[in-house]
């Protein structure tokens, strides 16, 4: 059997519908892992639905209760062919955020497919059961074309992603002999472009902090008391005017990062961003001034002011507020030390007058990650996903957002490569999340040829 006919093979199981019968099953699953009472549910999803699955593929499965009493149970499940064969790392998550069922358009139903044209709308399908749909769909059409897989795998399912991976990086660090691998692929996030096979290996780093001013008790008349209370919100505005100008250039003392690799340079030259169905119009002036737009997405850190409150803005009284709190964040690259921005940060508001400000970080951040692009399993992917496209793939040494992938590149030390099964405009984590007719039957020819590439014998060698 050849891998043409298993490209044949998954393009058939996509027109006969059984792609969409499988996600169907899937979708249905009210997985809100962001809501009380989605206990059951997260449960539900790995015993009722991808334990049968993938034990019916060879796989031995095993359900794991989270380290963190509150947070979703993992799923890990193997095969294992033979001792001498290259070992895979395969990871998804089995939980959306909240579904709110009552916004979408035209009455359709988060926990149902609707189809529109080339779009498949449903919560989930976008991210991440569609995604991880489609690479175990992939690996059981190599297994049925080639009569097995030709390497070890181990996936690794968590349910609690949207909440931001509570547990995860405490259950990997104490199963580490679960996840002995030579490489890590997996699938998460968009494409930089719906047309564009898109691999990544990395993703920058996200540190949420608070910034707040209590500078009297209660509101006050403004006509009695203007001109002689201070006004927290404009104290707070010259605060964020001090750390980042108009154009978005940071200005906090070591915040900014703009040392770039040159393997990691030479790959993002040939990025375009933007574009594409529901992007929205670019600013070419905004942000770090003498970097590419692409390097601003893929090799810089950008600092984003998420909230912003003062007095009442619902009902806004002619009044002085007694507060103002401003919800920010930093999304960095590789060659940032995350420890230092809060210290950073309180050494340049004391620096600019701004003392009686506090701060404070928000949870634990996640860790910016990068594969270089030219380590031979990068080389590798790109090779084998750039023959099944039939061009050139978009190469992305980190992703603009942010995964909890520093768990299996520094936790676990695996390479790690994302290949992305959807795309910006998909309305993910909003009413309206859909999946793309197109990229569903490339992405399934891409994984399809990625799985059998990696059982035909010519994977980089183990390190010595």
């Amino acid at each position: 059997m050849s891998r043409d006919q298993a490209l044949s093979k998954i393009d058939e199981y996509f027109k006969n519908g059984d792609f969409e019968a499988e996600l169907a099953r899937r979708i249905a699953f009210k997985t809100e892992s962001n809501l009380a009472g989605c206990e059951a549910a997260l449960q539900a999803y790995l015993d009722d639905e991808l334990v049968p699955c993938l034990a019916d593929l060879g796989f031995t499965c095993e359900i794991f209760p989270n380290p963190r009493a509150d947070a979703g149970p993992f799923l890990v499940a193997r095969r294992i062919e033979g001792d001498d064969l290259p070992t895979v790392m395969t990871y998804g998550h089995g939980d959306v955020v909240a579904g709110y069922d009552t916004q979408w358009d035209k009455q359709m139903s988060p926990w149902r497919i609707t189809k529109d044209g080339k779009r498949w709308y449903g919560r989930g399908t976008a991210d991440n059961k569609g995604q991880h749909t489609i690479n175990i769909a992939a690996m059981k059409t190599v297994l049925q074309t080639r009569g097995k897989l030709g390497f070890n795998v181990t996936i690794l399912i968590e349910m609690g992603e949207e909440r931001g991976s509570p547990g995860l990086k405490d259950f990997c660090a104490a199963n580490k002999e679960l996840f002995k691998a030579d490489v890590f692929i997996a699938s998460d996030g968009p494409r930089i472009h719906p047309e564009k096979p898109t691999i990544f290996m990395g993703s920058r780093g996200v540190f949420n902090f608070t910034m707040r001013l209590e500078s009297h008790d209660g509101g006050h008349h403004s006509g009695n008391w203007g001109g002689l209370l201070t006004n927290p919100g404009v104290v707070m505005a010259h605060a964020l005017a001090s750390m980042i100008d108009r154009n978005g250039k940071i200005l906090v003392e070591g915040w900014r990062n703009t040392h770039i690799p040159n393997s990691v340079r030479a790959a993002i030259a040939k990025l375009e961003v933007g574009g594409g169905e529901n992007a929205p119009e670019i600013n070419p002036h905004w942000g770090e001034p003498d970097m590419t737009l692409a390097e601003r997405v893929f090799a810089s850190n950008t600092f984003e002011v998420r909230a912003f409150e003062t007095g009442n803005p619902q009902s806004p009284a002619n009044a002085i507020p007694p507060e103002a709190v401003v919800f920010g964040h930093l999304r960095y690259v590789v060659g940032t030390e995350v420890s230092q921005l809060m210290p950073l940060l309180r050494t340049h508001l004391d620096k600019h007058g701004f003392g009686d400000i506090t701060i404070t970080s928000e949870r634990d951040p996640m860790y910016a990650t990068r594969l270089d692009p030219d380590h031979p399993w990068a080389k590798w992917a790109i090779e084998s996903l750039g023959q099944t496209a039939g061009e050139e793939i978009s190469v992305l040494p980190n992703l603009g957002g942010s995964l909890p992938n520093d768990v299996f590149a520094d936790l676990l030390g695996l390479p790690t490569i994302w290949v992305p099964h959807s795309y910006a405009g998909c309305s993910q984590h909003a009413p309206n999340e859909h999946i793309l007719e197109s990229i569903s039957k490339s992405a399934l020819q891409l994984m399809t040829g990625l799985w059998w590439d990696l059982g035909a014998g010519k994977t980089p060698k183990k390190p010595t």
